[in-house]
C-alpha cells in the first residue's frame, strides 16, 4: 500500500502560529456578532454601523413582531369561538357570494393600478416590499391577505433616516395614501403568524421611481 509523504515538521503552523489565528477568528465573530447579528436580530446596535446598514430597523421590526405575536397568541386563547349564529351567517355569506354577480366598480377598480404583487407567506415567514421615493412623493395602495390575516408595519428607510408609518397585527387587509417623508425606500413588512399559508395581495399606483422586494 502507497502511504503518501507526511509533511515536515517546518512546514506545520507553529503555536504562535496557531494562537495569533485563533485570535484573528474571535476578534472577527465579535465583530460581526456586534456590528450584523445584534442590529438585525436583535435592534442593539452599539456601534451605530447597524443602522449605517440599515440592519437595526430590521431587528427593531423583528421584536415589535414577536411582541405582536405573542399578544396574537393569549388573544387567540382568551378569545371563545364564533357562536352557531354567526356560523350560519358566515357560511350564508359564501353562498350567496357565489351565486350574486360582482359589481362594476368592483369589476374595474384594479383597472389603473401601475403594479400588482401577489406574495405566498408560510407560517412564520415574513417578507418586505418597498416602493423607492423622492421626498414628498405620493403613491396610493391597497393590499388584502386571502382567507387571512398578517402582522404588518408600514415604514420607510434611506440616508441614515427610518421612519414608522402605520402598524397592525391580524389584519386582513388596508388601503391608502403613503407620503414619502424622506428620499428612500418605503414600504411595507409583512408577518404570517398564523398556521396556515397566505397570500398577500398588494396594487400601487403614483409618484415611484421602483418596487422591490425583500425576502
Amino acid at each position: 500500500m502507497y502511504n503518501s509523504d507526511l509533511p515536515k515538521r517546518a512546514a506545520l503552523p507553529s503555536s504562535r502560529q496557531l494562537f495569533r489565528s485563533t485570535i484573528l477568528a474571535v476578534l472577527s465573530a465579535i465583530v460581526i456578532l456586534i456590528t450584523i447579528v445584534l442590529p438585525s436580530e436583535h435592534g442593539i446596535d452599539p456601534t451605530g454601523a447597524g443602522r449605517a446598514l440599515g440592519l437595526t430597523e430590521m431587528g427593531e421590526i423583528k421584536i415589535q413582531l414577536e411582541k405582536e405575536a405573542d399578544a396574537d397568541r393569549k388573544q387567540q386563547l382568551q378569545k371563545p369561538g364564533p357562536t352557531k349564529a354567526e356560523e350560519q351567517s358566515g357560511l350564508l355569506k359564501s353562498i350567496l357570494s357565489v351565486f350574486l354577480p360582482r359589481t362594476a366598480s368592483a369589476q374595474t377598480a384594479a383597472s389603473d393600478w401601475k403594479d400588482e404583487i401577489s406574495i405566498s407567506l408560510k407560517p412564520g415567514q415574513g417578507t418586505e416590499v418597498k416602493l423607492i421615493m423622492k421626498k414628498g412623493a405620493e403613491a396610493e395602495f391597497s393590499w388584502s391577505v386571502d382567507q387571512g390575516v398578517a402582522n404588518y408595519d408600514l415604514h420607510g428607510d434611506g440616508a441614515g433616516k427610518s421612519i414608522s408609518y402605520k402598524k397592525g397585527r391580524g389584519v386582513p387587509g388596508d388601503k391608502g395614501s403613503l407620503k414619502a417623508a424622506f428620499d428612500g425606500n418605503h414600504g411595507w413588512f409583512w408577518r404570517n403568524r398564523t398556521r396556515k399559508n397566505i397570500t398577500v395581495k398588494l396594487q400601487v399606483k403614483g409618484d415611484y421611481t421602483r418596487i422591490k422586494r425583500n425576502l
